[in-house]
């Protein structure tokens, strides 16, 4: 089954290659977990700043069983951001962690640490 995929631009004219990259990295996040439900992926380019030049900003949510996974990842957080692929390319890196994450705690094999004892 296709996963339904809803993706904005904004600010920023819609590109086939901006398309292409979000889809081909969605497909690898449906390879870590295959009960994604839908994906949202906004992509946006909030500032046109004069010095700087264009920072992106991305935004991925994944709802997935029991659980919304929310990434944004701001311009201001790297200058490296000047580019719509390595944006996109580090919010998905981001949510491809939640999700593992997910997946290692639905399936329990997260590490339980012992109580600190008590007593005299």
């Amino acid at each position: 089954m296709e996963l339904p995929l809803q993706l904005q631009f904004r600010n920023l004219d819609h590109s086939p290659a901006i398309e292409a990259a979000v889809r081909k990295h969605v497909d690898k996040l449906k390879s870590f977990n295959g009960d994604i439900i839908s994906c949202r992926v906004a992509i946006e380019s909030p500032h046109k700043h004069q010095y700087k030049g264009k920072l992106y900003h991305v935004v991925v949510d994944v709802h997935v069983p029991g659980k919304e996974i929310v990434v944004s990842r701001a311009p201001d957080d790297q200058q490296a951001h000047e580019d719509v692929y390595v944006a996109i390319r580090d919010a998905f890196d981001a949510a491809r962690r939640q999700i593992q994450d997910y997946v290692r705690i639905r399936r329990g094999k997260v590490k339980a640490h012992e109580p600190p004892p008590q007593g005299a």
